[in-house]
């Protein structure tokens, strides 16, 4: 089943705040970061290749996080992220505007939690 205009927008919105979010744990790597995305959302939030990798060279070009190429042997070089002091204060206003948003659109659409 392909995903609706609704769900893609609600993605699209998200995915600076979850990254942040995940950064602000612990540096990490992009596909760690899309791994993560998609365990702790029990698979309801997933990102391809496509959308995690610019939306990481975006919040880098902005300042909210670093990026640093790690090599290890055995393994591929891999590009590690950390969260700025600039991204920890947009991940701070990031997270209260969803919350009022979340709150507010419970209010008005009349969700109901089991």
């Amino acid at each position: 089943m392909g995903m609706t205009s609704l769900e893609r927008e609600l993605k699209r919105g998200s995915a600076e705040l979850l990254i942040l979010a995940l950064l602000e744990e612990q540096e990490r790597h992009g596909y760690q970061i899309g791994q993560l995305i998609a365990e702790r959302s029990d698979g309801a939030i997933t990102f391809h290749a496509t959308s995690l990798y610019p939306t990481l060279y975006r919040l880098e070009h902005k300042g909210l996080i670093e990026g640093r190429w790690v090599e290890k042997p055995g393994t591929r070089r891999r590009r590690y992220y950390r969260l700025t002091p600039g991204g920890r204060g947009v991940l701070a206003k990031q997270r209260s505007v969803w919350e009022t948003f979340s709150a507010a659109l419970t209010r008005v659409a009349g969700v109901r939690h089991a």
